[in-house]
């Protein structure tokens, strides 16, 4: 079964960069939203098998989107990555206590980023 990812970002170079590499890499669908509330409209509605949130956003960065998220009982149960530029250990203990599954580095290699999803989520490619 394919894989419907939904990646929360305000780039749009972002978006269309994982979207792109994760079609070609592991063949998953992939759903984009510019904004947290956008994000979470796309994620009740699409119900998405996992969320690749950034962490730096304006007006709802993605800690607060991620609340929202876990506030929602139709979008608790999927599970959400960031990807932040702030992956000191620190950062990932706080988002480890948040209830995220991970984060992943910003800038990310294109050509990696399925197997890292895959590998935080226990997903085989």
């Amino acid at each position: 079964m394919t894989k419907r990812i939904l990646v929360i970002d305000n780039e749009q170079y972002i978006q269309e960069v994982t979207q792109i590499c994760l079609r070609t890499t592991a063949g998953w669908q992939v759903l984009t939203a510019g904004s947290g509330q956008e994000g979470i409209a796309k994620a009740e509605a699409e119900q998405p098998d996992a969320i690749l949130l950034d962490v730096m956003m304006p007006d709802m960065d993605g800690p607060t989107t991620f609340q929202q998220l876990q506030d929602h009982s139709t979008t608790r149960q999927i599970p959400v990555i960031l990807l932040t530029a702030k992956v000191q250990a620190s950062d990932r203990r706080r988002y480890e206590e948040l209830g995220v599954k991970g984060a992943i580095a910003k800038p990310f290699n294109p050509l990696h980023l399925a197997s890292q999803i895959a590998a935080t989520l226990g997903w085989s490619l």
